[in-house]
């Protein structure tokens, strides 16, 4: 009877630190890939009707359909073969939406690591060409500033950062001082408002910079409001 009571009281034991270590396990894998919260789908090109999917993150908004489909009716006879930047990436689906219409290449920069993570586990399952995207994560602002990984302009941007921050500007600053757009390039700005005065006031301070061109203003090319949503194409004005 002892050594009966003594196994069963070493199999318990054992079974509590079994489900104790499951319990940890499980803790540990979700904290190094968090489920995706959402998915979005590619609406146009090669990966139509394909979903990407995005964590819970502060801030992450993809680009509502509508809108999006506006933005590439915009960009239809300039997508094939361009270099695009998504600066602040989130789902990503802005960019897997270029390279779905035939960008050459584009660059994601994502600030939350998690997400970055995901952004590579979307490029993986649409099977996308290893040099047809990289992927940084950072804040935008500072990533840029690596000219080793940077060496010309790009012919697409898109910023379209969480609104309240107005994080547009420094990228768009930064995006200017490292010469990585030209007044060729086409710049995509998403929003709660009007930017109208705040690239007017943009385009004065950087006026005054003598490290970076002459910036005379940038030429709103395009612009739609959908909803509180208010969208426009750019492009630069220098002298």
């Amino acid at each position: 009877m002892k050594k009966s009571s003594a196994v069963r009281q070493s199999q318990a034991q054992k079974a509590r630190v079994s489900k104790s270590k499951t319990g940890r396990s499980k803790d540990a894998t979700s904290k190094a890939q968090p489920q995706a919260a959402g998915c979005v789908r590619i609406i146009g090109g090669q990966f139509k009707r394909r979903n990407v999917t995005f964590i819970d993150g502060e801030g992450l908004r993809p680009t509502p359909d509508r809108l999006r489909e506006t933005l590439f009716n915009w960009l239809l006879a300039d997508i094939h073969g361009a270099r695009v930047l998504d600066s602040c990436a989130g789902s990503g689906v802005l960019g897997f939406e270029a390279l779905s219409r035939g960008a050459a290449h584009c660059t994601f920069i994502e600030a939350n690591p998690a997400q970055a993570q995901r952004l590579s586990q979307n490029a993986e399952q649409l099977r996308l060409e290893a040099d047809s995207f990289s992927i940084r994560s950072g804040k935008a602002e500072n990533v840029l500033t690596q000219k080793q990984d940077f060496t010309q302009p790009f012919d697409i941007i898109f910023i379209d950062p969480p609104y309240a921050d107005d994080l547009w500007q420094p990228i768009l600053s930064t995006l200017i001082e490292q010469e990585l757009l030209t007044s060729e390039t086409l710049i995509y700005l998403e929003a709660d408002k009007d930017l109208t005065v705040q690239l007017a006031q943009l385009a004065e301070t950087l006026s005054d910079n003598k490290d970076v061109q002459s910036i005379t203003g940038f030429t709103c090319l395009k612009q739609s409001k959908v909803g509180q949503v208010v969208a426009g194409l750019y492009q630069l004005s220098a002298s």
